[in-house]
């Protein structure tokens, strides 16, 4: 489902990270939500993708779905 994202307990201390490089996604999703635009994170990460930034928001809001239970 998020084949961009990546979990290694030797990277980051296994914190989401985008492919395997040392860049959490909670960065990017920072960035975007303190707004910078697509192109300013680019410029910041070279070695990340569009794609990469468009999988860290989804990610990010897979994360926040939210699931309501009857007590």
């Amino acid at each position: 489902m998020f084949d961009r994202i990546t979990f290694d307990a030797h990277i980051m201390g296994g914190r989401a990270c985008i492919r395997g490089m040392r860049i959490p996604v909670s960065v990017i999703v920072g960035q975007i939500a303190h707004g910078a635009t697509i192109e300013e994170v680019l410029a910041d990460y070279p070695h990340i993708e569009p794609e990469d930034i468009q999988q860290a928001l989804e990610y990010a809001a897979w994360l926040t779905q939210e699931e309501i239970y009857s007590i």
